[in-house]
């Protein structure tokens, strides 16, 4: 990957994390398209699309986000190891930690749940309706 485009620990870290998760380079099939979508000339004239699939898992990528193939390129590599990674690692992956806790969050509580968090409300409304000025009349 030309270095202009991406820096060398980017590359290494992303070498890395291929040699981790047992990734090839031999194992990558790439294709390069042009890309659909706004970008004028540039969009039309060049091939900056790039088809990245995982022949052994059969895992697919297409990657258009920037305007030069490079970047691309090791944009998809990235997105690719993602995928790679979240189905390796399954449950334990970030992006299903993620889904997980969101869901977690939306999720309703019980009722006993919401009537711990009403009692623990009104204790505190006690506590500091203590703190409030003494009106002494005398």
């Amino acid at each position: 990957m030309p270095e202009s485009f991406v820096s060398r620990e980017k590359s290494q870290a992303l070498e890395q994390k291929m040699l981790k998760l047992g990734v090839r380079s031999q194992d990558l099939f790439e294709t390069f398209i042009r890309s659909p979508g706004p970008g004028g000339q540039n969009v039309n004239k060049t091939s900056t699309c790039v088809c990245l699939k995982h022949i052994p898992t059969g895992i697919e990528v297409r990657c258009h986000k920037e305007r030069s193939q490079a970047q691309n390129r090791f944009l998809a590599r990235r997105i690719l190891l993602e995928k790679i990674e979240s189905q390796i690692l399954g449950k334990l992956s970030a992006e299903q930690k993620r889904i997980e806790k969101i869901r977690r969050q939306k999720r309703r509580r019980s009722r006993r749940a919401q009537n711990k968090v009403l009692e623990s409300k009104r204790l505190l409304s006690q506590k500091k309706s203590f703190r409030s000025r003494v009106n002494i009349t005398e």
